[in-house]
């Protein structure tokens, strides 16, 4: 398996036309795709998939129909992702992800369940939510299970951050849903402590912290396992005002 990091890696020029350097959150570990992975990809992906641009998507021209739009960062091997799309089938769905495997499983996943309410995305989220997502057009943002990052030094490349749920805010609809799921407590708490103080949102639990697991989150057999051995998750949910 080859490895790439793109944490640190880009170099970008600021309006003085300095060079600055871009943190991403994520390092790219592109494995070998299956043969039904690229095939995937291949057969299913000009079609399921929306390519990169600097324009915003018409999301309601790609999916043929208004109907409320959710966008996933980051859905990992797509099963989660998918079994939503398939019981919310009244409802758009747009996942990002940069690992091609997983991109290709989620493919599979829309293919088998015949979905026609998810598209996937395999580019930096970042770039997404800069160029390609217009303002105020989302109902939803879900980020579960974001890689923790759990070293102090390693924080800054967190995907929550300030800035970045910034941008996330003008995105949503007024009363639209940040929606944050993970099982770090530490980072749990991270999220807490970076969201509270944002004008731009409303904590949706009740004692001011976290809310039960929402039933639009499918339960995954991860999941299940550690509940099993006692470990926790914690779902986050703020609206956008």
């Amino acid at each position: 398996m080859s490895e790439k990091s793109n944490v640190e890696a880009d170099i970008e020029f600021n309006q003085e036309g300095k060079r600055v350097r871009k943190i991403k959150s994520f390092v790219l570990r592109e494995g070998r795709l299956t043969k039904g992975q690229q095939r995937a990809m291949d057969e299913l992906f000009s079609t399921m998939g929306l390519e990169f641009q600097r324009e915003f998507y018409d999301l309601d021209e790609v999916f043929e129909r208004a109907a409320p739009k959710v966008l996933e960062i980051g859905f990992g091997m797509g099963k989660s992702l998918a079994e939503q799309a398939s019981c919310e089938r009244n409802i758009d769905f747009v996942g990002i992800e940069v690992h091609k495997p997983g991109v290709g499983a989620c493919l599979l996943l829309a293919e088998e369940y015949e979905l026609t309410n998810l598209k996937v995305i395999h580019h930096d989220a970042v770039e997404i939510i800069d160029y390609a997502i217009a303002d105020h057009s989302l109902d939803k943002i879900q980020i579960f299970f974001p890689d923790p990052w759990h070293k102090k030094k390693h924080h800054k490349r967190r995907i929550v951050q300030t800035e970045f749920c910034q941008k996330l805010h003008k995105k949503l609809k007024p009363g639209g849903v940040l929606h944050l799921a993970t099982d770090w407590e530490n980072y749990a708490e991270y999220m807490l402590e970076v969201l509270v103080p944002m004008a731009e949102y409303e904590n949706l639990s009740e004692n001011g912290d976290y809310v039960p697991r929402p039933d639009s989150r499918p339960l995954t057999k991860f999941e299940q396992r550690g509940h099993r051995l006692g470990h926790g998750v914690w779902d986050l949910q703020f609206k956008a005002i």
